[in-house]
């Protein structure tokens, strides 16, 4: 059993962290790698997740968090002879770690300043993005193997299935994810079902808006003419940003941070899914899921989305603005859904529950038959680590 470094923190509530714990868990019952982690698993980090899944990680858990009490004492000179994936983010900046060999750069990217990636980017062995998107801004840029692995969901726990009952099942529901930031389009999901919501008053916005990093969000206006506030205790003020805004908030109900393995049950709860981003590094994880679910998305046809769209398997914004005026990052391929054109698919969606239906499962079958799972990635990340040996 070969040793694998994820050299990053994982998590059960977004992200980063849910890559990489899928990874690790998929890698932990197979019998050909051992993974290790970039830092202790604790229960916080796998809260929600089924005890059966963490009783067959069990031993590759142990194994890895006293590997992590070992590395706390070794020289960062040291020389790992095992491979090692790390986690870039925008800038493309990795962590200070000891020596390994072979290591793989997972590079994940919005901000398409990459100037200097090829010198950044040149201790690498291989590069691998989550994208077409990003592969090739960074094929176009660098003189390393460049390779795509796409990111994936859980068919055992995203699959379409009934709804609880819970909800008033004479509203029309629609769901926003992630957290809020220009880049994610949540200025143009309010506007966009202020109004809807004014031509009907059954219309509910379901946000999931919260995350661990409530600072970041704090001040966010985009479009809008009020901006995000925190409240005292620190975190959105979700109820008082839309009021602000011009939107009745008893017509949001507000969710707060949820793990991962919980969200299939909201999901689907959902008439639809909005995500209207102006970039994604990867194909958006938030839309991925709800499509599993059997739930329509309608999603902005740009950057990394555009690998998530095909014929019947979601609602596309074909409008796309291009983005030259924002100057926290570089925008080439980055998109601006124009509000109108949302309007009208939250319009086909609520006239045509037939067409929803259809939709709905079209994308989950879609992603079963495009192999878009966590199983898969892992699979296919795996064939490029032992293409190494």
């Amino acid at each position: 059993m070969r040793p694998v470094l994820i050299n990053w923190n994982v998590n059960n509530m977004c992200g980063w962290g849910l890559v990489g714990l899928n990874l690790f868990l998929n890698w932990a019952s197979g019998p050909d790698i051992g993974p290790l982690l970039g830092g202790p698993l604790s229960e916080k980090e796998i809260a929600g997740t089924d005890p059966l899944r963490l009783l067959a990680a069990k031993d590759a858990i142990l194994v890895s968090n006293r590997f992590q009490a070992q590395l706390s004492h070794t020289p960062p000179s040291t020389q790992l002879n095992f491979p090692v994936i790390e986690g870039l983010g925008n800038g493309l900046a990795g962590p200070e770690s000891v020596r390994v060999t072979p290591t793989i750069a997972r590079c994940i990217f919005e901000d398409t300043r990459l100037d200097d990636a090829d010198r950044i980017l040149a201790k690498y062995d291989l590069l691998v993005c989550a994208s077409r998107w990003n592969a090739e801004l960074l094929r176009s840029h660098v003189t390393k193997r460049v390779e795509i692995v796409f990111e994936g969901i859980d068919p055992s726990l995203f699959h379409p299935g009934p709804r609880s009952g819970l909800l008033d099942p004479n509203r029309f529901y629609i769901f926003s994810g992630g957290k809020v930031e220009y880049r994610k389009g949540h200025d143009l999901t309010p506007l966009a079902f202020r109004e809807f919501s004014r031509r009907h008053d059954d219309a509910v916005l379901v946000t999931l808006w919260h995350s661990p990093w409530p600072h970041l969000s704090a001040g966010f206006q985009g479009k809008l003419s009020a901006p995000l506030e925190l409240t005292r205790e620190g975190i959105i003020d979700v109820k008082r940003w839309v009021a602000a805004n011009a939107i009745d908030p008893s017509k949001v109900i507000e969710i707060g941070l949820v793990p991962n393995p919980m969200m299939p049950a909201i999901l689907r709860e959902m008439d639809c899914v909005l995500a209207p981003s102006r970039a994604e590094a990867c194909t958006n994880l938030v839309a991925a899921e709800a499509m599993a679910c059997g739930v329509p998305v309608i999603c902005a046809d740009n950057t990394g989305v555009k690998d998530l769209i095909a014929p019947d398997n979601s609602w596309p914004l074909r409008s796309q603005s291009a983005i030259r005026d924002y100057a926290a990052s570089g925008t080439d391929g980055w998109g601006e859904s124009d509000v109108d054109e949302i309007v009208n698919a939250l319009e086909r969606f609520y006239a045509d529950s037939a067409l929803r239906k259809e939709i709905g499962l079209n994308g989950a079958r879609w992603l079963i038959d495009e192999h878009r799972t966590w199983a898969d990635h892992a699979r296919e990340l795996k064939s490029l680590i032992t293409s190494f040996s």
